[in-house]
């Protein structure tokens, strides 16, 4: 079981925590851009990008023999925080359908560019599977 924590007397942060602590098998998933199981992308709307690029971590976390629960760090790199942050709904909504009410330690951090070039982000992620 993952636990979340915030040091006391901090404003309580939105949509991520500050600490997480766990204790099981590791996942280490790759940084997923927006691109569908045939490395093309759909579409270069950023939020669509977003929601892509999460049910790619959501496949490869499957694929593990994880879930989203079990996520206690993710890192996002976008191309645009203005963009990010003009989306922050529908990207909101996209992470709670997908990833559900799951708030890892998380960084998002602004680059110039990606490897792929339409990619507008790229999410990787780490989770820790409870073991019996």
């Amino acid at each position: 079981m993952n636990r979340t924590f915030n040091p006391p007397g901090w404003k309580r942060p939105s949509g991520y925590s500050n600490a997480v602590s766990a204790q099981g098998r590791l996942v280490f998933i790759a940084g997923q851009v927006g691109w569908n199981e045939d490395q093309q992308f759909e579409t270069d709307d950023f939020a669509g990008q977003v929601r892509q690029a999460l049910g790619n971590v959501v496949a490869a976390l499957a694929a593990a023999d994880a879930e989203p629960a079990h996520i206690v760090r993710m890192t996002w790199y976008v191309t645009d925080k203005k963009c990010y942050l003009a989306s922050l709904d529908e990207v909101g909504a996209a992470y709670r359908e997908l990833i559900g009410r799951c708030y890892p330690a998380m960084a998002l951090v602004e680059v110039s560019a990606l490897l792929e070039d339409r990619a507008l982000v790229e999410i990787e992620a780490t989770a820790v599977v409870p073991t019996a």
